[in-house]
């Protein structure tokens, strides 16, 4: 499998490209609008189609490429079906399977963060990759107290969905602040300063309780526009 991962230094989001050899059909897993056009460029330098553009949930700190991607690619975008938002070709729930070329992309919830998480998970010959976007990041995981986030949902979504994921599973967060470009699902269970395996849900949610965050800059802009594939208000009313 193809696999690549960009960085956006304005929002420290990750994006990652999968594709198939020998078919060339791509995904592409949470698309910065503000990337497209280099998105664009390393889907031409390698030959690819793109068939997917998915999001993990409707991001507060960034606008998502994926309507644009459609506009100007054809792919069909997809967000949790939680999410409401009409805009989405694919409304995805729990269980569904996007095949890409002989690979294919496991969905699985995972509300907390907000109430639209998705982990996607894919397999590669004998290695496990999952796309956790902010359900749960290196050393850490989302904030859980806007968007209709829930502290406990977040601690079962992620001992049940991703922690229940073979030890060796690579883990891929939708953000990093400090390089951090992967980890694993073992490696998680032992260290996760908020989840790891001896922290419980009480634990966890007064752990939660006592962040003291400034919203997102972008949130405002962000979240409605995400509600609309990446279609910022004045573009909409053009």
């Amino acid at each position: 499998m193809i696999f690549q991962q960009t960085f956006d230094s304005q929002s420290s989001t990750y994006t990652y490209l999968l594709a198939d050899e020998t078919t060339r059909e791509a995904v592409l897993i949470d698309p910065v609008k503000d990337l497209v056009p280099e998105h664009i460029r390393l889907l031409e330098e390698l030959g690819l189609e793109l068939l997917y553009a998915l999001d993990t949930h409707a991001h507060a700190d960034h606008v998502t490429g994926s309507g644009e991607l459609r506009r100007l690619l054809g792919a069909r975008t997809v967000v949790s079906h939680r999410a409401g938002a009409a805009c989405a070709d694919i409304q995805a729930s729990d269980g569904a399977v996007l095949r890409f070329g002989r690979h294919a992309i496991e969905v699985r919830e995972t509300p907390g963060h907000t109430e639209s998480c998705l982990t996607y998970v894919a397999r590669d010959g004998t290695r496990t990759l999952a796309f956790t976007g902010d359900a749960l990041l290196v050393d850490g995981c989302g904030r859980t107290d806007f968007q209709g986030g829930n502290a406990r949902q977040l601690y079962r979504s992620v001992h049940d969905k991703i922690y229940s994921l073979p030890d060796e599973t690579l883990l891929y967060p939708g953000h990093d602040y400090r390089g951090r470009t992967h980890s694993s699902v073992g490696a998680e269970k032992m260290t996760n300063q908020r989840l790891n395996v001896t922290i419980t849900e009480d634990q966890f949610v007064r752990i939660m309780d006592e962040l003291d965050l400034p919203n997102p800059r972008m949130i405002d802009i962000a979240v409605p526009a995400n509600l609309a594939c990446g279609q910022l208000k004045e573009e909409a009313a053009q």
